[in-house]
């Protein structure tokens, strides 16, 4: 026997590895309570050596404090099987190691089990035997992300030894890739001299003596001789062998593939067998989770770095589409990357947009918020004052420009006013979302999924009035709950209806003839009827039509109409729901009429709602895109801002407050920023911000920036109407300081208006090319004094995000100079409380915002709102509907109007939106297109260019 000084105890040693695992997990979670590594093993089966050797990695995982689970599937489990378990592994995001079981039976080859290894994440295989990691592992240009846990276990001895490697001739005796070859590739790397043989090696003998370290990995039983040996070798002894032996119960015993004996005389030190190499291949194991654990955690702490895009600036600045296809974008999948997305949160269309999972959210739930900035403007001229070239802007500067990650949040634009008179919406001339085309048409289909679900409701409501109207009582209650299978029963939706009626049976067969008439008829009044039809066109010709007119219809006509896509209250659905099972709710509450006893209709009465949000379960996935500067923009949602709310999702913004924000132990000053877009001025897209969006989706922005321009201030001031497709008067192009000063009073307005809300106030001046520098300070100088917190002259249209340089500084010298913002704005606050009466809060709009002397209420408008509030709604926020080109109903007052009367003709209800919508004047749900359109110049050329979207 050797002397006990020379054996080198596995067990010991790999007993310390075990305690510094267990140390530095223990001290991670003090300082960062959620960091937890966590191990997954696949077994199928339960083969008992199998199931041994699982045992020990869960005991060793109890030990050292690594979450531990193991998922057991059938002996019988197919490769494709295992795969798939082993991707939904990759992609949780709580797993830190993947480690599958071998063998995975009699019927799964060796290719089946390359197949299942290749599938586990590089960045988890914590066993180590991915090709990526052995590829790596035998390249001395790279590194592995892990090690093969033996063959790491194997350096460790050696280097316990302190025998130094470099320099040495090292013998490996094996060629498996399980050890020989990792073992031979780790020692090159430490610059020794490896020979690699194997039994059938010619003159073995002579090259082993040669050896100042022996790694034998054979699989033979005391196979490697003393006399072989060099003195003074180490040696590491990876077989494990079992020979017989009568004095063991077992009636064999464990061996190496060097005899023990023999050996331990001549080595300078030797492992044993029992206790060498075995125990270290368990602690290394726990080594790579915990590494794994480590780098994971890392990554999902790091600040998003975008890597800019260069912007070739021309002094003449081309048209929009120019310059946008001038720009080649990132792909969509770096982008995420960029963003800290992970590739299971990303779902791509094409190769610039893709869809994002609401998962994230829970991933980075922990983290605080980003800033949050709501992008807003003074009363606009009818071609619009810049807010989405100024959000888009102000995101360039910041993320481009100042390095702090900025993420822009803008509605999706309808395809109608693209191609009427309006154009797209993607922002403008170097401050603008690409691919443009992209962005301003299709997308990913979120408006066409709210077209379905609209028009899937229009239709199932129809066909219920027909329905009812033509089939005897006892017939439709049969047909409405038909027996399949020999089974009656009622479907979800239909139970939920019986609760609603106060029906407590769940068997159709009891229920009374009064009762099965009640659940089976809506009896909707064709009169109240507020569901329409809507198409993403404007189309005048179908403001209002004839349906039903078709014999087979027999004679059950009425008029109804189309609206545009985005009026469809599935569209403000989808902005303000907060998951999907909100989203399911909300669409299953929207009112479609009232019944002839006065109870209103809903989609869920109907039977349609689940099949609504089926239609629109990809839809409220919020669309990933770009800025023309490679910084990130979340496109959801585009609700019309002087209908409806006229803000992007409360999704989108969520998950780019998250995507912005900074992890518990992080100063908040690392976190960037989020600019959301509402619509037209800040008495209609701030207001409804404020009042309807925040209240639900509990956000408090920091700030708002307000967009002011040079014309539409002068216009307020007394200049003559700016009219799309006419030329400019002179007073727009000339400086013009009385003018201009006069127009001020709608900007101090706005500013005041904002104060109320507790927000920061930063006004954005867009710049013309013909603004003059008196024009500039002028507007400047007004906004600090009516109380702006800054006011900066920003030129991004003509410099991209260097041109809103400026603008981005004095947002964060806003936002991270005062103190009230550091913990959240504690400042913020609604107009209203929701307990308000209807009126009462209609009357708070009117006078705190448009500063009017009172609201009146035609007689139709007044029966609505008491109908309403006996129906219970009356808590629901307001959501005026008015022309957006004065703070008035009438549009032609302009400035700071004062001295008038609201007058609210009629009042509908969004019940599944949640709000109630009072409507000033007419307005039309359906816009016409003009003499002129702007499709006019729209064409596509032979290689597929989009030209003439502006």
């Amino acid at each position: 026997m050797a002397a006990t000084g020379n054996i080198i105890d596995g067990t010991a040693i790999a007993k310390t590895i075990r305690e510094q695992v267990a140390a530095t997990i223990s001290q991670s979670q003090s300082k960062y309570p959620r960091f937890q590594p966590h191990l997954v093993i696949l077994q199928a089966g339960a083969r008992p050596d199998s199931s041994v050797y699982v045992r020990m990695k869960e005991k060793a995982c109890a030990e050292v404090g690594i979450k531990y689970t193991h998922v057991q599937l059938p002996a019988e489990a197919s490769v494709d099987e295992v795969v798939r378990r082993v991707q939904k592994l990759n992609a949780d995001e709580t797993v830190s190691g993947i480690l599958v079981q071998l063998p995975l039976g009699d019927h799964v080859d060796e290719a089946g089990e390359r197949k299942v290894t290749e599938a586990i994440s590089p960045e988890k295989d914590v066993d180590g035997f991915h090709a990526y990691n052995i590829g790596h592992l035998s390249s001395r240009a790279s590194n592995p992300l892990f090690t093969p846990c033996t063959p790491a276990g194997v350096i460790a001895l050696i280097d316990s030894t302190n025998v130094p490697i470099a320099g040495k001739n090292v013998v490996v005796l094996g060629r498996s890739d399980i050890v020989g070859s990792p073992v031979a590739a780790m020692l090159r790397k430490r610059d020794a001299t490896v020979t690699q043989c194997h039994s059938r090696t010619v003159g073995l003998e002579e090259k082993i003596k040669g050896a100042d370290i022996l790694v034998s990995a054979i699989g033979k039983a005391q196979f490697v001789k003393g006399e072989w040996l060099k003195p003074g070798v180490v040696v590491i002894d990876v077989g494990t062998n079992y020979i017989p032996d009568a004095t063991k119960k077992s009636g064999q015993r464990l061996v190496g593939d060097v005899d023990f004996e023999s050996a331990s005389p001549v080595a300078s030190h030797i492992t044993p067998v029992p206790g060498g190499v075995g125990p270290m291949t368990v602690a290394m194991l726990m080594s790579n989770t915990l590494t794994s654990a480590q780098r994971l955690f890392e990554r999902s702490r790091a600040r998003s770095i975008v890597t800019p895009l260069p912007l070739d600036l021309l002094e003449k600045v081309p048209s929009d589409i120019e310059i946008a296809q001038a720009q080649t974008p990132k792909r969509v999948v770096d982008l995420a990357k960029e963003i800290g997305l992970v590739p299971d949160e990303v779902e791509s269309y094409g190769k610039f947009k893709a869809k994002v999972e609401l998962s994230v959210l829970d991933r980075l739930g922990h983290r605080r918020d980003g800033k949050y900035i709501i992008v807003t403007g003074i009363t606009p001229t009818p071609l619009g004052e810049g807010k989405s070239t100024t959000t888009i802007g102000l995101a360039q500067a910041l993320g481009a420009h100042l390095g702090r990650p900025a993420f822009a949040c803008v509605r999706q634009p309808s395809q109608g006013p693209t191609f009427g008179i309006k154009g797209g919406a993607a922002g403008g001339g170097y401050s603008q979302v690409i691919p443009m085309d992209e962005f301003n048409l299709h997308l990913t289909g979120d408006i066409h999924a709210v077209t379905a679900a609209n028009n899937l409701l229009a239709a199932a409501l129809d066909a219920r009035m027909f329905h009812e109207a033509t089939t005897p009582n006892k017939s439709l209650y049969t047909r409405l709950v038909p027996t399949k299978k020999g089974k009656r029963e009622f479907a979800p939706l239909q139970l939920k209806r019986l609760q609603k009626l106060g029906i407590t049976k769940t068997d159709p067969n009891e229920l009374t003839p009064e009762e099965a008439n009640a659940f089976s008829r809506l009896d909707v009044d064709p009169e109240t009827i507020t569901w329409n039809r809507v198409i993403d066109v404007n189309d005048r010709h179908l403001r209002k039509i004839t349906v039903g007119q078709a014999p087979s219809e027999q004679g059950h006509t009425r008029e109804t109409g189309f609206d545009i896509s985005v009026a469809s209250e599935c569209m403000a659905v989808l902005a303000l729901s907060t998951d999907v099972k909100d989203m399911c709710e909300r669409l299953g509450n929207m009112v479609v009429a009232t019944s002839k006893s006065g109870q209103p209709i809903t989609a869920d009465d109907v039977g349609v709602s689940g099949a609504l949000a089926v239609l629109m379960k990809d839809a409220i996935k919020p669309n990933l895109m770009q800025t023309l500067e490679g910084t990130p923009v979340f496109v959801h949602a585009g609700p019309f801002a002087n209908i409806a709310h006229g803000n992007s999702s409360i999704l989108a913004d969520r998950v780019a407050l998250k995507l912005a924000g900074t992890e518990p132990d992080e100063d908040a000053s690392a976190g960037g920023y989020v600019l959301t877009e509402g619509g037209f001025g800040a008495d209609m897209g701030l207001e409804k911000f404020v009042n309807i969006k925040s209240r639900v989706s509990g956000l408090k922005p920091d700030a708002a920036v307000i967009v002011a321009t040079t014309r539409a201030l002068k216009m307020h001031g007394g200049g003559p109407d700016v009219t799309p497709g006419k030329p400019l008067h002179d007073t727009y192009l000339k400086e013009d300081l009385v003018t201009l000063k006069e127009g001020l009073k709608n900007l101090t307005r706005h500013i005041e208006n904002t104060k109320k809300f507790g927000l920061k106030v930063i006004v954005a001046v867009n710049q013309f090319s013909s603004d003059t520098p008196a024009e500039l300070e002028l507007i400047r100088s007004e906004s600090l004094t009516a109380g702006a917190d800054a006011a900066v002259v920003s030129n991004h249209w003509a410099e991209g995000g260097k041109g809103a340089k400026a603008l981005a500084e004095a947002t964060i010298a806003v936002c991270e100079g005062s103190p009230e913002l550091a913990n959240g704005n504690t400042a913020f606050k609604f107009l209203y409380d929701e307990s308000a009466s209807l009126e009462d809060k209609m009357g708070a709009i009117a006078r705190e915002i448009y500063r009017a002397d009172g609201v009146e209420y035609s007689e139709l408008a007044k029966k609505q709102l008491e109908n309403y509030t006996k129906q219970g709604y009356s808590n629901l926020p307001i959501c005026v509907a008015k022309t957006q080109y004065s703070f008035s109903h009438d549009g032609k007052l302009k400035g700071a109007p004062t001295g008038f009367t609201i007058f609210v003709r009629e009042v509908r209800m969004s019940a599944g939106a949640g709000f109630i919508t009072p409507i000033l004047g007419d307005m039309q749900t359906m816009p016409g297109l003009g003499t002129r359109p702007g499709f006019w110049e729209v064409s596509l050329d032979e290689q597929g260019n989009v030209h003439g979207l502006f």
